[in-house]
Formats: C-alpha cells, structure tokens, sequence
C-alpha cells in the first residue's frame, strides 16, 4: 500500500504541489498541518481554499474547534483511519504538512508518555498564567537540557509538556524521545504495511525570506489577519488557546492589546517568527536521511517524474 509524504517548511510550497500531483496522478490529500485541523482560523494559517478543497479530497482540515485542541494521539488516530479508508478505494494517500511531530505520530507512533495527571495541568496552566515560559526553560534547564536544544523558546507547548513530564515522571522527556528515535532511524521506518515515498520542499533561505515576506503582506492587507482576530475575540475565545498562540495570530493578539505600537512591527515580529519555525522545522526534518529534497519552484518536473515512478513500480 502506497504513501506519498509531502513536507517541508512553513511557505514552503506544499500545498501547490500536493494541488498538482493530485491533479496529475489522482489520489486524495490527509493534512499534517496542525493549525489548519480548526475551523475558526484560516487567514493565518494559508489553508487551502474552499475551491481547492472542493476538487479535490482534503482530509484532516476544520475538523476541530480551536476551544478544544487535537493533540498528536487523536490526530494519528483519525488519520490513520481515513488512510485505510482512502486505500479501501483503491488510491494513494498524500500526507501533507510541516508539523513533523503529527506525520511522526502517524507513521511511528506516540513516545511512550501517558497522558498528564490534572494536577500537573493545573500547576502548568497556574504558573504559565502568572509567570509566562521563563520558569519552564529555567526548570528544562537544570533537569533536561537536551529538551531545551530540541524545542525552540517560542515552542510554548513543547517546552511546557517536556517540563510536565518531568513533574509526572521525574525523567527526562528527551531519554524518552531519544529512545523511540532510536527504534525508528527514519520516519519511513512505519509501524505500518506501507511503501512510503517522501518528497521534502526547500529552497535557499534569501529566497525562502522574500515568500514568507510576501505571504505575511498578503496575510496582513486590508486588514484580513486583524478582522480574523478581532472577530474570534469577540465571540468570546481569550487568545490564550493554543492555536491562537501560533505565529501570525500570537502577534496580532500582542498588536491588538497593544504590545506591538504599529502594524509595520507586527509585520516584522510574523516574519522573524515564521523564519524562527522555518529553521525549527528544517532541524526536525533533517533526523530523516531517506526523504527527497526537492526545489519547489525550479523541480517542478524532477517532482513528477520521481512520483510517476514510485507509482508504476
């Protein structure tokens, strides 16, 4: 049973090429992204749009409420399934995303780390509330360094479940991670029965640079970002739920309450942060030596050909 993995980073492609090799070959797309799993947010995260969605099947997009987030589990969960389902009718699944983490619980399984006792989510939610991300780099710090290089500062919830598994356990989540990555030397290392072929989209970083750039202006103009935010507000979410503490919606909530003086420094912030994720996501990916890189934009043809042949062999 064949797979086809499409990854990357962030504005990197992806959903333009998955559009055309769908297109070309047949097949249905299963979304890895995980902010375009919710329904109310769709400026920030560049989601298909309701045409592209309706010629061709989508999977795994607005299929949660950002009041209740999907974790990783209930996700592979899902996924799993509507693959079987899409090769119970005789075509190929395309896996697209750039959340590494949510492809990885799909095609490896979940780190063996049960789910968080109520009283440790208490006293995260208890101390990010009043003191924001500082105590938990401080306690990663001192008692699980190796998480601290893994994840980024701006990785909010990863830093803070590695610190609450450090509170339930009292061992490291990174030994826990290590082991499993140990057990799995690349993501095409399935626990499933499937032939993978996994096309990963990057290019040079000044190129890279002026996409994501003119991404965050077509995201912020006419005021298309703010009316998304301002509206979700006024339906009475905080901000504080996780989806909305992503790159493109955390800065405009800091524009909104006033941290950020102008437009032009949101602007700024979006882009720095989306480069940040850009380089997070690059390291996360690079752990697979069996994918292939591919230029999004001067491989079109290369892209095909690769596809054609895994699919005819």
């Amino acid at each position: 049973m064949k797979v086809v993995v499409i990854s990357g980073p962030t504005a990197s492609g992806k959903t333009n090429t998955s559009l055309k090799l769908v297109t070309k070959f047949g097949g249905e797309i299963v979304n890895f992204d995980s902010l375009l799993l919710y329904k109310e947010i769709s400026i920030g995260t560049a989601k298909p749009t309701p045409e592209e969605q309706q010629n061709i099947p989508h999977h795994m997009i607005d299929v949660a409420s950002i009041s209740h987030p999907l974790n990783a589990a209930r996700y592979a969960e899902e996924a799993i399934k509507i693959i079987g389902e899409i090769h119970g009718r005789s075509k190929i699944p395309y896996l697209v995303g750039g959340s590494g983490f949510y492809l990885q619980a799909v095609l490896k399984g979940m780190y063996n780390s049960p789910t968080t006792p109520e009283h440790v989510l208490k006293k995260s939610n208890e101390l990010y509330l009043s003191e924001g991300i500082q105590p938990f780099l401080k306690i990663l710090r001192q008692n699980d360094p190796t998480s601290l290089v893994l994840y980024h500062e701006n990785d909010h919830y990863r830093v803070r479940r590695a610190v609450e598994h450090w509170w339930t356990h009292q061992t490291p989540f990174s030994a826990e991670r290590m082991r499993k990555d140990e057990s799995n030397k690349s993501i095409e290392a399935s626990i499933h029965e499937w032939d993978i072929h996994h096309l990963h989209l990057d290019l040079p970083k000044e190129e890279h640079l002026e996409i994501i750039t003119n991404r965050t202006k077509k995201m912020l103009e006419a005021g298309r970002l703010e009316e998304e935010v301002r509206n979700l507000l006024s339906l009475g979410f905080t901000g504080l739920e996780k989806p909305l503490q992503s790159i493109g919606y955390k800065e405009m909530l800091d524009y909104i309450f006033g941290v950020y003086k102008s437009m032009d420094e949101c602007e700024e912030r979006i882009v720095i942060s989306t480069r940040q994720l850009a380089k997070a996501q690059r390291t996360w990916f690079k752990k697979d030596l069996t994918k292939i890189l591919f230029h999004p934009l001067k491989q079109n043809q290369e892209i095909e050909r690769s596809v054609a042949e895994f699919l005819n062999t």
